[in-house]
Order: C-alpha cells, then structure tokens, then sequence
C-alpha cells in the first residue's frame, strides 16, 4: 500500500492543483486567514471595485469543515482523477479547458438572479461528476451502502439526497447544467450533426506545453481513429455509452 505522500505524487496535475487548492483556502477561511464576504462571489464589486478575484475564488470555497467538505474532495479525489487518468489521459490541455470551460460557463449562469450563487466551487465540482456520469454511464456505484444504481443517474441520486439532507439545490444543479452544456458541445452535438462546436483553444495548449503540465496533447487532425467507429453508430445509443472520441484543436 503506497504511502498518502506517494498518493498524492500520483495524482493528475489539474485534479491535484484543483482539490489542494481548494483545502488551503477553505482551511484559510476556516483559521481566520480570510474572510467569505471577500471572497464571495458578488458582480457589483466586481465592476463598481474592480474586485476580479471574486471570479476566481468562488470556485475554491467548498464549505466549513464538515462530512460535506470532505466529501466534495472526495468527489475531485475520485471523480476528477479518473476523467484526467482515464478518457483525457494525455490530454491535459482538453481537461484543463473543460475547467476553465464550465467555470466561464457557470458565472454567466450565476449572473441570472435565480442562479446566483457566492460560491461555485460544489457547482464545479458537480460538473465534473456529471462529465464523469456521461464517461462511465455503466458503472455501478453504491451510495452509502443502502442502493447500487448506474453511473448515468448519479448527479440527479446526489442532487435529491442534498435536498433532502437541507443542502442548496441551485449549486448542484448548476453544476448539473454546465456539465451537460460541455458534454453535449464536445459530444453529442458533433455525433449527430459532425459540426465540432467547442475546441480546446490553442492558448491552452501552449500555457500547458510551456509549463509542462502533465503529458503533452497529441496532435490529429480529426476525431481518433480506433473511436471514429463508434461516432457513425447511432446518436441515442452513443449518448448512453459516454465518449466516443476526444476532439482536439
């Protein structure tokens, strides 16, 4: 059994990057070291202050210490590395693009007032699950040991049981909407029609190379071979097997 340090080594950068920045700054808040009101999420300040870090911060804020806390990591622990480790292995620029992808996405969601939120970061988090969903849609999870269901249903099983347990239904379902948003430009949407509406741009390609952040991107000049296959088969059922192929720029 490998050390937490030696876990930890292993894990994929972007996951890694996120889920660590995330315990520091919620242990920073925690202590004392900042202050919620500072760095909530609140477009006025934004624009009337220029206080842009609001627009960053919000998304590494997951809550006080609480079961909650530890298990939106978890969810990054788990669903986030198997994404960066499994469908987007050596495709760190794609993973990294669909973060900042659903972040964009989920502050212009937070701007409509029925949406708002001060902290996106459970609804980034939930975006990941969901992307997860689609990838693995047969997997079989067992929730707290009392039921086993696909992974397809798992996003909708944990906005329910955050409802029920008192918890906000608007991050959760934000990150639920970002999610498919992302999913259905990259996949669904080139399945049925062929039209590519959403490709990772070429600054992110380059920020990740000049960094050396994690494995360099593979290089196609369309959808990868052994996958192309499956992308003629019919649109209803690729849906439900998760991804049949990544696109590149």
């Amino acid at each position: 059994m490998s050390s937490p340090a030696e876990y930890y080594k292993s894990l994929p950068p972007i996951s890694k990057a996120y889920g660590t920045l995330c315990l520091f700054l919620t242990t920073a808040v925690q202590f004392g070291l900042l202050y919620l009101p500072d760095i909530a999420l609140m477009y006025k300040p934004v624009f009337s202050s220029f206080q842009v870090w609001r627009l960053i911060t919000t998304f590494f804020f997951l809550g006080n210490f609480s079961i909650n806390f530890g298990i939106r990591l978890l969810m990054i622990a788990r669903y986030g590395v198997q994404l960066e480790k499994g469908p987007f292995e050596r495709r760190t620029a794609d993973f990294l693009w669909m973060m900042i992808f659903g972040a964009l996405s989920l502050l212009v969601l937070s701007a409509i007032p029925i949406f708002w939120s001060p902290f996106l970061g459970i609804s980034l988090v939930f975006m990941l699950l969901y992307v997860w969903s689609r990838e693995f849609p047969n997997a079989q999870i067992n929730i707290y040991g009392l039921v086993t269901l696909k992974a397809f249903y798992l996003p909708w099983a944990m906005l329910a049981l955050d409802v029920i347990f008192g918890a906000p239904l608007v991050p959760d379902l934000l990150g639920i909407i970002a999610g498919h948003l992302y999913y259905f430009l990259t996949v669904l949407h080139p399945l049925a029609t062929g039209n590519i509406l959403l490709r990772t741009p070429r600054w992110v390609n380059k920020l990740v190379a000049r960094w050396r952040i994690g494995a360099p991107t593979p290089t196609y000049n369309s959808a990868q071979p052994d996958r192309t296959t499956q992308a003629a088969d019919s649109t209803t059922s690729a849906a439900f097997r998760g991804r049949s192929y990544r696109l590149n720029d």
